[in-house]
Parts: C-alpha cells; structure tokens; sequence
C-alpha cells in the first residue's frame, strides 16, 4: 500500500476511537488534558494533526521560528526533535500562540478604524505599525493614543 494511501486511511480511522482514546492522544501530544467542555471534533483534529506531523515531519524549523518570533517567543522551545530526540513528535502551538497567530496581520496590511466621527488607518510593516507617520510596537499603543483610555489594540480593530 502506497505511503499516503496507508496514512490517509489512519487519519480516517480516527473517527472511530473512543473519546477516551482520544483524549490520551491529547495527554500524549499536549502534555496535559484537553479543556473541559471540549467537543469531539477538535480532539479528533488534534490526533489527526499529530499523526499526520509525526509520518510527514509537522512544521518545518524556519515556519515554527517564525511563528514563535511573531509571538516574541525567543529561544529553543519549539520541540524536542530539535535537541536530537528523534522519539518525539513535533508540538502544536498551544491554544494562546494559535490565537496570537491568528490574529496577527501580516506586513503590508491596512486597517481601517472610525472613532468618533474620524477615520484611523494603521499600517503593518514587518517591524510593528505605521500610523499618522508614527512607528508603533503595538497596536494597543495607538489605539491608547486614538481614544486616550487603555484598549486592546486587536479588540478596537476588530483583530
């Protein structure tokens, strides 16, 4: 049987485990239980991203070092495979660096915010943002700067 063929069928057969099984693919590749309330399908996901990252290698290095960077993740924490242990599957980013991942722009973006009867506009650059001529880290600091109070940047965007 084909490589693929052989794997895709893996990933199909996870439909079929229990949720207690799935739930020990969590443990395995998290290192600690799934959320309570989680549903079915997102453990099913987590056990199929896993198989599937094992066979196929995940993440190259270069894509989880960027990712980590746009988190300001520094150091090598990504997994143990880079340290020379071969045993170990590459990790998923946890539930806060995929929704810092996610909500991220990327460079050459524009966003647009109307406040107080005044249209905003921010550029991301690959260095932070642009805005009113102004270089910014965040964009909770011009966010601060536009309404004078203390917001979430990616909130009053809409991020």
């Amino acid at each position: 049987m084909h490589a693929n063929a052989k794997l895709e069928r893996e990933v199909a057969l996870i439909g079929n485990l229990s949720r207690t099984a799935l739930v020990e693919r969590w443990i395995k590749a998290h290192g600690t239980p799934p959320p309570k309330g989680i549903k079915r399908p997102l453990l099913e996901l987590s056990a199929a991203w896993q198989l599937q990252a094992r066979r196929l290698g995940g993440l190259s290095a270069s894509t989880r070092k960027s990712l980590l960077n746009r988190l300001g993740v520094r150091g090598n924490k990504v997994s143990a495979k880079e340290d020379g242990d071969e045993g170990s599957s590459p990790r998923a980013p946890s539930r806060q660096e995929a929704n810092a991942i996610r909500s991220m722009p990327v460079a050459g973006t524009r966003l647009m915010r109307e406040w107080n009867g005044r249209m905003h506009i921010v550029d991301v650059t690959n260095d932070g943002f642009l805005f009113d001529g102004k270089h910014y880290r965040s964009l909770s600091a011009i966010a601060r700067r536009i309404t004078g109070a203390r917001w979430s940047g990616p909130r009053f965007f809409g991020l």
